[in-house]
């Protein structure tokens, strides 16, 4: 269901595997209840959210100051935030930005439109992957609900395995992992990655020869040469 990943006094850092809801719905178990049998917490608080389908990096804080302050980077967008994902085409573009507003589409989708009113903005990068397939490496400047599902499926590459954006393509998971994060808390400076390699229940394509090649090499992905975009 998750590892712990780090643990400081005002917030944990956890991996959330694939298809662990966040909420309690469906009648799944509750994921924060779950890490605070283990962290020893009475109460946590989510800071941000990450869909059902999408597993890695989820930040948790442990007292209401800490889930304030920590909000408020997210919502001021001080939190740089980097998703890796396998599309299932090859996309229209190899990087550069998506923006565009979002509305709601059938069922529990959304899609892509080009006013920019209170557009979600991502900025990508992609390399070569299984035949047919295109790893990205994805930063997210804004939270929109779905944003790099359907960013990509707006430049023709949906996401592998994906139940909503991508029904066709069947797969072990939905490819979409919550890669690295980093922020400033009370002063310092925090960075994480978790890396799906070698990890079965993180899904086996992040194992091919050419993604691992490329996640290698974005290992620190902050420092590669992003665009300045603005907030």
């Amino acid at each position: 269901m998750f590892d712990i990943l780090f643990t400081h006094p005002d917030f944990l850092v956890i991996n959330k595997h694939p298809n662990v809801s966040v909420h309690k719905d469906d009648g799944d178990t509750m994921l924060l209840q779950e890490v605070g049998k283990v962290s020893d917490d009475s109460q946590l608080y989510l800071v941000h959210r990450l869909d059902k389908m999408t597993s890695g990096i989820l930040l948790l804080a442990r007292n209401a100051q800490a889930a304030s302050e920590l909000s408020q980077a997210f919502a001021h967008r001080d939190v740089e935030k980097f998703y890796l994902a396998l599309g299932s085409k090859k996309p229209k573009k190899k990087q550069g930005l998506i923006s565009g507003d979002m509305e709601r589409s059938r069922r529990s989708s959304w899609k892509l439109i080009a006013s920019q009113h209170s557009p979600a903005v991502t900025q990508f990068f992609s390399a070569a992957a299984q035949p047919g397939e295109r790893l990205f490496l994805c930063k997210p400047h804004t939270g929109k609900t779905h944003q790099i599902r359907v960013a990509l499926k707006s430049i023709g590459s949906a996401i592998v395995g994906d139940p909503i954006y991508n029904t066709s393509n069947e797969s072990d998971r939905g490819y979409l992992h919550a890669f690295a994060l980093k922020f400033v808390y009370s002063g310092e400076a925090f960075q994480f990655v978790c890396d799906p390699r070698g990890k079965e229940y993180l899904g086996l394509k992040w194992n091919d020869d050419a993604v691992s090649q490329s996640i290698e090499l974005w290992l620190e992905p902050w420092s590669l040469s992003w665009p300045s975009v603005k907030k």
